[in-house]
């Protein structure tokens, strides 16, 4: 390196100036660095101070805890002449806790570096394995990525630190050591050897710079160590109950009518100044002119489609709408082009950026609510959806349920965690998109084709049969299963379930061709709207749903299988000691002093 090179590395100018800077609450900070070049060595270290002891923290340059010091430890002192044995939780006792803890095991297992365990619960962060990032969901459900743990690298969001100090009553120490080397000696380079100690403020620091005599081959040093003091946030901004200041809740307004110039009304969705059928007699004092709580409000079906795209975070159910366990709110999702939620929910249930997203979408109301959504909401009773996606869903767990309790197994295997979106988010989309059309498809077939149980299912085929159906799958396997067995209503089923795989293959998992067109011939799709094929693409695959119910609940699969696996009890006996006489009620057959009872051969 040129002698001006290593002067402005030696001089730390630009480094002191970094460590000086101003911090943004949002900036993801260094709180740990372990920084190793030939001529460079860079540490920082983050530890908490206790408030009372800033004072005695900056009287000196030198690090109130070291990277090795923050296991736990125990000290022995002696007190009035006897002897004391003391638990150090941290290895220190300063009052001084680490931010960043160091794990290391001999040599015997890798070392890693982890964030303090109270301060990842203080905040209540995920670990993202794959990826070492910790992530904090708010109360909204929305997701901040507010730490990242890299090798001899940890970076956290200086507003969660901050928030942390102020209920801790701690200050953030960011411990440093910069070391850089020169082969220039001192006087070549412009410096004197000796010390010089600083303050400024929250930060003191002392830089040094020494002669290393040859020390490979370097001739020249200069160290900076020293310490920044990073103060707490107040504890009304902390965040954390019942410390934190409670900031004024938000409403949008939205339209409830329109008026005879089609100009929009419309209100604050604020529940408390909104008319209650719990308060007839106007107790709140809310204005006479305030409409109902219970006013519907309408929104373009696209509404839901961000819900729609995230399933591993919301859920979308016949008429509720989900965000894990943070909120949850009752829709009217039985329209078709529409979606409506009662004026009071929305300001009582959406928090308040979820309010402005549904803003977006609303439109003026152009009749009520559903003939469903008014007799479970209004009239308290239980009715079933009408909405074909609503029915396959139902169906579907219908299915499950009879599957596993009259055969022991699931007709449609339950789909893998990284397959389950299929099924959550099936829907009539909200527009005659292809895209969108192509998506529902081949969740679809997935659901109903790709998830057929064939091990199961080829305890169906007779015996004599097993052979030739060897390398049946899917739905030939389903065919073979049921014709063989001479079940009536096959065939339709059977046939949609083709047609199902055909579009998807032609359509949705490769290019569209003629195959293509082909196969839009049979569901029309030149002459309707993508919607409404889908919709009747939904109710059919409800018919198939109910008629596999309709044959399980039947008994005649568990009759199937048992009379299979008579048959097959049979043939093995009759390879191993020759046939067995049919006509007997009770046979029985001695093999090597072992006795195999038998039903009769069907």
């Amino acid at each position: 390196m040129s002698i001006d090179t290593d002067k402005k590395r030696l001089s730390q100018v630009q480094t002191l100036q970094h460590m000086q800077r101003d911090i943004k609450l949002n900036e993801m900070l260094t709180v740990y660095q372990a920084y190793t070049e030939e001529n460079s060595k860079h540490y920082i270290y983050c530890v908490l101070i206790p408030s009372a002891h800033i004072e005695k923290a900056l009287s000196v340059s030198t690090w109130d805890m070291e990277f090795s010091q923050n296991m736990p430890s125990s000290i022995i002192s002696n007190k009035g002449g006897r002897e004391v044995r003391e638990y150090l939780r941290y290895g220190v006792d300063n009052g001084v806790e680490p931010l960043i803890i160091g794990r290391s095991f001999h040599g015997l297992r890798d070392d890693y570096t982890e964030i303090s365990e109270e301060f990842r619960l203080f905040h209540n962060l995920h670990h993202e394995r794959k990826t070492d990032q910790y992530i904090k969901i708010d109360e909204d459900g929305n997701e901040e990525v507010v730490a990242v743990v890299e090798p001899n690298h940890v970076h956290i969001r200086l507003k969660e630190i901050r928030q942390f100090l102020a209920i801790k009553e701690m200050h953030l120490a960011i411990q440093f050591i910069f070391s850089e080397t020169s082969t220039q000696t001192l006087e070549a380079l412009g410096f004197t050897a000796g010390d010089t100690d600083k303050q400024n403020d929250l930060m003191c620091w002392m830089q040094r710079y020494g002669d290393l005599e040859g020390i490979n081959n370097c001739r020249a040093f200069s160290r900076l160590v020293g310490k920044r003091l990073i103060e707490p946030l107040p504890k009304a901004k902390s965040n954390f109950w019942p410390f934190a200041e409670v900031p004024d809740q938000k409403f949008v307004s939205f339209i409830i009518d329109a008026n005879e110039n089609g100009d929009e009304i419309i209100y604050t969705s604020d529940p408390d100044a909104l008319k209650t059928p719990a308060d007839p007699g106007n107790i709140r004092g809310v204005d006479e002119e305030a409409p109902s709580y219970l006013t519907p409000i309408h929104f373009r079906k696209k509404v839901l489609d961000k819900y729609h795209q995230e399933p591993s975070k919301y859920t979308v159910e016949d008429s509720i709408l989900r965000c894990g366990s943070l909120w949850s709110m009752y829709i009217d999702n039985h329209h078709h082009d529409i979606v409506c939620a009662w004026l009071g929910d929305l300001g009582r249930d959406l928090p308040f950026s979820e309010q402005k997203h549904w803003h977006q979408y609303n439109i003026p109301p152009t009749g009520g609510v559903s003939k469903t959504y008014f007799a479970r909401q209004l009239e308290a009773q239980f009715t079933n959806s009408d909405r074909p996606e609503h029915i396959f869903k139902q169906r579907y767990h219908d299915l499950q349920k009879v599957s596993q309790k009259q055969l022991g197994w699931q007709w449609l295997l339950p789909l893998h965690t990284a397959d389950a979106h299929h099924l959550k988010s099936l829907r009539i989309p909200a527009t005659d998109e292809q895209r969108d059309f192509d998506a529902m498809v081949l969740s679809l077939t997935k659901i109903l084709i790709d998830s057929l149980n064939e091990k199961s299912l080829k305890k169906l085929i007779p015996s004599e049969k097993q052979e030739k159906f060897k390398g049946k799958s899917g739905i030939a396997l389903l065919d073979a299963a049921l014709h063989l067995n001479n079940l009536e209503g096959t065939d339709t089923h059977i046939a949609f379930l083709r047609k199902l795989q055909d579009l998807r293959s032609s359509g949705s998992a490769h290019r569209k061709g003629r195959t293509y067109l082909k196969k839009m011939e049979h569901f029309d799709i030149e002459n309707q709207s993508l919607r409404y094929v889908f919709a009747n693409i939904l109710n059919s695959a409800s018919d198939t749903l109910d008629y596999f119910i309709v044959l399980v609940n039947s008994g005649r699969i568990r009759e199937i299988i048992k009379r299979n696996e008579i048959k097959n009890a049979y043939a093995i006996l009759d390879e191993m000691v020759g046939s067995v006489d049919s006509g007997t009620m009770d046979a029985s057959v001695n093999h090597d002093e072992v006795i195999y009872e038998l039903q009769p051969k069907p």
